[in-house]
């Protein structure tokens, strides 16, 4: 890959810019010249019988609008990069620019971001103006998975309930949101032992399934039970209430990620689940991320 960094491309691309520029220039020169003859020019392209295409050079406004195309090009590219590594008498580059307007916005934002920072989160949280900015946050970084209105969708857990898999305390919420989740559930499809194959999680969905309620087979969901605390109750607990130190859902409420269909917890239990939270903590910061965990916190307590 050396040959692509090395000196000799720097001067190569300066000078095809450069030929191109100059290049235009000529070729407007060049269509632009009047003829003396008194001889139409036709091209030869003739469309419904008599509309012909004709060689006459550009108007005039038309050709000085072209050159100062080119002159502007010229003043361009010496005054921004674009010739190769020379830098342009400006020296701008994308990333200072980008670095002038973050400090810029810092200027102007910092001191409304830390005024809610220094505020507890429920009270963030109650607060008209900080709620609202919350939202604008949520709806920016957030939304795309859990939805503008934060009801979740398959996968994705609803903020806007009391159902949490790790707590909804705001402390809780405000770890998740920095540091991320990362839910496992295992398969067990490819340990036959663990729940007896199809038949086995074909119980233990029953079971589950009856958990909350829902109809069900009695007779596979009393197989599946005895299955379902060899190897789901560490996580669970024997009762299916569930565990938020690990973000295993309780299976006895109505809320489901995945989907309550006999054959959707069958596939969680063969196949197992993997949900990623990404952590927020280095691109947003602790302000931000203060603001957005009252927001969240604000959505299950009907704020």
């Amino acid at each position: 890959m050396n040959e692509f960094v090395s000196d000799f491309w720097s001067p190569w691309i300066a000078g095809v810019s450069l030929l191109s520029i100059v290049g235009c220039a000529v070729f407007l020169w060049a269509t632009s010249i009047k003829r003396t003859d008194a001889k139409v020019d036709i091209t030869g392209h003739v469309w419904d019988e008599t509309l012909a295409e004709y060689n006459n050079p550009l108007p005039g406004w038309w050709t000085w609008l072209f050159y100062l195309t080119v002159a502007f090009s010229l003043v361009y590219v010496v005054l921004f990069p674009g010739l190769g590594s020379f830098k342009g008498i400006l020296g701008w580059t994308s990333s200072n620019q980008y670095d002038g307007e973050m400090k810029d916005a810092a200027t102007t934002y910092d001191p409304i971001f830390n005024k809610y920072l220094k505020m507890d989160v429920k009270a963030v949280a109650a607060d008209p103006e900080g709620k609202a900015m919350g939202q604008r946050l949520f709806l920016t970084y957030c939304s795309q998975c859990h939805g503008s209105d934060a009801g979740g969708s398959r996968g994705f857990p609803s903020l806007a309930d009391k159902d949490w898999l790790y707590g909804g305390e705001p402390d809780v919420i405000k770890a998740s949101i920095q540091n991320g989740r990362n839910g496992i559930m295992p398969a067990f499809g490819g340990n036959p032992e663990a729940v007896g194959g199809e038949a086995g999680a074909k119980a233990v969905a029953n079971y589950v399934m009856s958990l909350s309620s829902m109809p069900h087979d009695a007779n596979l969901a009393s197989t599946g039970k005895g299955k379902f605390e060899q190897a789901c109750a560490a996580c669970h607990t024997p009762a299916g209430t569930g565990m938020q130190a690990l973000g295993a859902p309780n299976l006895t409420d109505k809320t489901w990620l995945y989907g309550r269909s006999e054959a959707t917890i069958m596939e969680t239990i063969t196949k197992g689940r993997n949900g990623v939270m990404p952590a927020w903590k280095d691109f947003l910061g602790e302000a931000k991320i203060h603001l957005l965990t009252a927001y969240v916190y604000s959505l299950s307590q009907g704020n």
